[in-house]
C-alpha cells in the first residue's frame, strides 16, 4: 500500500513522456515541412493569384464595356475598379512566383 502513490506517479510520468514523444513537430508559417515544399506552395499560390487576377481584369473590362454601352457610369466605374484589383492580384502572384523560384534556386 505504501508503493501505490509511487506507482501512480510513475504511470503519470510515463503517460506524459508518451504524449510529449508523440507530439508532431512544428509546422511553420508556410504549412510545409521542408524548404522545397514551401517554395512549391508559394509558387503554386502565385500561379493561382495570377489566374484570379487575369480573370478579375477580364471581368472588369467586360463590366466597363457593358456599362459604357448601356450608359451606366456606375457599372463602368465598377469595371475599372475590378481591373485595378485584377492587376494587383496579378502583381502579387508574380512576386510570389518569383519568391518561390528564388527559394528553390537557393535550396539547390
Amino acid at each position: 500500500m505504501k508503493n501505490l502513490p509511487w506507482l501512480f506517479a510513475a504511470l503519470g510520468l510515463g503517460v506524459a513522456a508518451y504524449a510529449i514523444a508523440k507530439t508532431p513537430g512544428p509546422q511553420y508559417a508556410t504549412g510545409s515541412d521542408t524548404l522545397e515544399g514551401a517554395a512549391r506552395d508559394t509558387s503554386q499560390w502565385g500561379s493561382k493569384a495570377r489566374v484570379r487576377g487575369a480573370g478579375g481584369k477580364f471581368v472588369g473590362k467586360m463590366k466597363e464595356g457593358f456599362g459604357r454601352a448601356t450608359g451606366n457610369p456606375d457599372l463602368a466605374d465598377e469595371g475599372v475598379a475590378d481591373q485595378i484589383a485584377g492587376s494587383l492580384k496579378n502583381a502579387a502572384g508574380q512576386v510570389a512566383e518569383a519568391a518561390g523560384q528564388t527559394i528553390h534556386e537557393l535550396n539547390r
